[in-house]
C-alpha cells in the first residue's frame, strides 16, 4: 500500500512560523482538502510536499516509486512552448515518448517524403504500442479539450492567464501520479469544467491533496479534511460540511477550556497575592502551575477571534443603472447586442456564462471603465462604486499596510455608529498590530487579496462591483464577506464560477450565451439549474402509456419485537464506531514512520467504514419501519 507520511514538520517565512511540528499521512485513495485563513502557510506546506521548497525541521517519506505532481497557483511556463509540448514536458517515461513522438510527427507532416522521418516514426510507434501510450495520448488530448484547450500547436505565450492555469492543471492529471497536489484547481474554470473535474477527481485512482475556496467542490471530491490554524494543523474525517460541524464542536470545546483556565488562573493568582512563599516542594509545584496557566492564557486566543466586516455604506438614491438599447463588440465578437438592463436599489445579481462571453467586460462598463459603442448608460447622481477586481491595481507593493489603508481613509464608521481607526480595521481583518509596518511585497497573495478587499470597503461604497471575488480569498474570509453582503443596503453586482458564493449572494442571474445573447433568471445559482434539468428533461421525456388503474397501495409493514429492540440500540451503535473512527484518525496522524502500524490502522479504518456504511443502510430501514408503528 502507497502512501505519504509527514513528520514533525516546521517552517518560518521571516519573522512569521506558519506551522510548528506537525505530522500526518497520506494513504492511497484519500482526497484531503487543506483550509486556513490566507498566510497559514497552505501553499508552503504544498510546496513542502511536492519537493519545491524544504521544511526548517522534519522531514517527508515515502517510497522511492512514489510519484507526485504539483499544480502551482501561479505556473511559469517557457512561452516558446507548444501546448502539447508543456503538457508532455513531464520526466515519466510514458511522458517523454509521447513528447518525441508528437514532435516527430510535426516533422514528418513538414516533409512527408523523409524516409528516416517515417522510419524513426514506425521505430517510436512499436514503443508506443508497448508503452500502451495511445491511450495515453488520447487521454491528454480529450483532458485538455474538456479544459477548454483546442489548439494544441499554440504556443503557451500566446494564451491569457486562464488558459496556462488550465495547461498546467491538465499537465499534472495527465501524468496520473500517486499523489496529486493541487493549489486552488478551480481558478479561472467555468462550471461545466469544474463539474467535469469535480466527477474526474471522484474517479481517481491516487491520493489528492488539494486546497480550494470553492466549497462545493470541497463537499463533493473530499473525504478527508485539514485546517491550519495557529500553527497547528487539525484532521477531520469527512467532507467539507462534517468539517463544519466537526469544527464547530471543537471551538466549542476549546471555548470552555478557555474559560475554565481563566477560572483556574484567577483562584492561582489569589493564592499568589495571599505572599504563599515557595518553600515546599507542594508550592513550588502551585508556583510552576501558576507560570504554566499564565503562559497558555496568553498564548491561547479566544473563540471570538473572528474576521469582521461591519463598514457603514454611502446613501444611495433610487436610481443606479440603466443600460438602453445597449451594444458593444471587440472585432467579430459580440458582447452586447441591443441590451437593457435597470438595476434598483438593493438588486443582488449574479453574472454567469462560460469564459470569453464578455463578463469581466459587462462589469467594466458599468464601472465606466469601458464605452458602449452605441445605446445609452445611465447612472444614479448617488452611485458610489467600489471595484474589486481580479488584479490588486492600484497596490503599490513597496507600501507598507498602514500607508496603503490610509489612503482610503484614517478613520471609518461602523453600521453600529462607531468611528474606528484604519490600524483597528487591519486588526478586524486578521492582520496583528505587529504586521502593519509589513511592506506589501511580504504578504503572502491571499494576504494581498484581503488587504485589497478591505481598502475597497473602508471607501463607504453604496454599489459593490465584484470580479471573481472568490479566487484567492480563504473560505472563512468568504464566509463573512457574504455575512457582511446580507446586510449591506446598496447593490451587489458579481462575475463569479463559485456556485456556493452565488448561492448566498444573488438573487438573480444574467446567463450570458456568447454572441449579445442574455438571458435573465430570478433565483440563484442552484434554481437556476433546477430549472435548466427540468427543461432539459421536458425536451427529451417520452410520455409512457398511462395505467389501467392505479396500483393497490402497499400495505405498511409493522416492526418485529428484534427490530424494535435494535431500533433502541442502533444510534449507540452507530456513535461507538464513529467515536473510533476518531481515534483511528487521530492514530493514523500521530504515526510518523512506523509504516507497519499505519498499515494496521488503515485496515481497522477501512473495516470500520463498512461497517458504518452498513449500520447507516439499516438504521434508514429501521427508521422507515418506526415511522409506521
Amino acid at each position: 500500500m502507497k502512501m505519504l507520511t509527514v513528520e514533525n514538520v516546521s517552517k518560518t517565512y521571516g519573522e512569521k512560523q506558519l506551522f510548528n511540528d506537525i505530522s500526518f499521512t497520506i494513504a492511497e485513495k484519500e482526497r484531503i482538502g487543506l483550509i486556513g485563513v490566507n498566510g497559514t502557510g497552505k501553499s508552503s506546506l504544498l510546496k513542502i510536499i511536492a519537493g519545491r521548497d524544504l521544511p526548517d525541521d522534519g522531514k517527508i517519506i515515502a517510497g522511492k516509486d512514489y510519484s507526485i505532481s504539483f499544480l502551482d497557483q501561479q505556473p511559469e511556463f517557457d512561452p516558446e512552448r507548444t501546448v502539447l509540448e508543456q503538457v508532455f514536458s513531464g520526466e515519466a517515461p510514458i511522458l517523454r515518448l509521447m513528447r518525441e513522438y508528437e514532435k516527430t510527427l510535426l516533422i514528418l507532416h513538414a516533409a512527408p517524403n523523409d524516409s528516416k522521418v517515417q522510419e524513426q516514426l514506425f521505430q517510436l510507434q512499436k514503443q508506443m504500442d508497448s508503452l500502451d501510450a495511445w491511450d495515453a495520448s488520447t487521454n491528454a488530448k480529450s483532458i485538455l479539450m474538456k479544459l477548454g484547450i483546442e489548439d494544441f500547436g499554440e504556443k503557451i505565450g500566446n494564451l491569457s492567464g486562464g488558459q496556462k492555469k488550465r495547461v498546467a492543471l491538465a499537465q499534472v492529471l495527465i501524468a496520473e501520479p500517486d499523489l496529486l497536489i493541487l493549489d486552488e484547481p478551480t481558478n479561472h474554470l467555468d462550471f461545466d469544467t469544474v463539474k467535469w473535474l469535480e466527477d474526474y477527481l471522484s474517479r481517481y485512482n491516487g491520493s489528492i491533496l488539494l486546497v480550494t475556496h470553492d466549497r462545493y467542490f470541497l463537499d463533493r471530491v473530499a473525504n478527508r479534511m485539514f485546517e491550519l490554524d495557529g500553527g497547528s494543523l487539525y484532521n477531520y474525517k469527512g467532507n467539507y460540511a462534517a468539517f463544519l460541524e466537526s469544527k464547530a464542536i471543537r471551538e466549542e470545546n476549546e471555548a470552555a477550556t478557555f474559560e475554565k483556565r481563566k477560572n483556574l488562573f484567577r483562584r492561582e493568582l489569589e493564592w499568589i497575592r495571599r505572599g504563599a512563599k515557595a518553600r515546599t516542594t507542594k508550592q513550588k509545584a502551585r508556583i510552576g502551575r501558576f507560570d504554566e496557566l499564565e503562559e497558555k492564557l496568553s498564548s491561547g486566543k479566544p473563540s471570538g477571534e473572528k474576521l469582521d466586516i461591519s463598514l457603514n455604506g454611502s446613501r444611495l438614491g433610487k436610481q443606479v443603472f440603466e443600460l438602453k438599447d445597449a451594444s458593444k463588440s471587440y472585432s467579430e465578437k459580440i458582447i452586447l447586442n441591443h441590451f437593457d438592463l435597470l438595476v434598483k436599489p438593493g438588486d443582488r445579481i449574479g453574472i454567469i456564462g462560460r469564459n470569453g462571453t464578455g463578463k469581466s467586460t459587462l462589469l467594466n462598463i458599468l464601472a465606466k471603465r469601458i464605452p458602449l459603442d452605441g445605446g445609452e448608460f445611465i447612472m444614479g447622481q448617488t452611485v458610489k462604486i467600489a471595484y474589486y477586481t481580479q488584479e490588486s491595481e492600484d497596490m503599490d507593493e513597496n507600501k507598507r499596510m498602514i500607508e496603503y489603508i490610509k489612503e482610503t481613509a484614517q478613520i471609518v464608521e461602523t453600521l453600529d455608529g462607531k468611528t474606528i481607526s484604519a490600524a483597528q480595521m487591519l486588526e478586524r481583518f486578521l492582520f496583528p498590530p505587529f504586521s502593519h509596518g509589513t511592506p506589501i511585497r511580504k504578504l503572502s497573495g491571499g494576504e494581498k487579496r484581503r488587504l485589497y478587499l478591505l481598502k475597497i470597503l473602508m471607501s463607504a461604497p453604496n454599489v459593490l462591483l465584484l470580479d471573481e471575488p472568490t479566487n484567492d480569498l480563504d473560505t472563512q474570509t468568504l464566509t463573512v464577506l457574504e455575512d457582511y453582503l446580507e446586510e449591506f443596503p446598496g447593490v451587489v453586482i458579481t462575475v463569479s464560477h463559485d456556485r456556493y458564493f452565488l448561492d448566498k449572494v444573488a438573487e438573480q442571474l444574467l446567463v450570458l450565451q456568447g454572441e449579445g445573447k442574455i438571458n435573465s433568471f430570478y433565483g440563484n445559482y442552484t434554481e437556476y439549474l433546477e430549472n435548466e434539468t427540468v427543461l432539459e428533461a421536458g425536451k427529451t421525456k417520452i410520455m409512457a402509456n398511462p395505467p389501467s388503474k392505479a396500483p393497490e397501495k402497499e400495505k405498511k409493514k409493522k416492526m418485529t419485537y428484534m427490530e424494535k429492540k435494535e431500533w433502541e440500540e442502533i444510534d449507540g451503535v452507530i456513535a461507538q464506531t464513529e467515536a473510533r473512527l476518531e481515534e483511528i484518525a487521530m492514530g493514523m496522524a500521530s504515526v510518523g514512520s512506523d509504516f507497519t502500524k499505519a498499515q494496521d490502522l488503515m485496515k481497522q479504518e477501512a473495516d470500520l467504514n463498512e461497517k458504518l456504511e452498513q449500520l447507516i443502510e439499516r438504521w434508514s430501514y429501521l427508521a422507515e419501519l418506526a415511522e409506521n408503528e
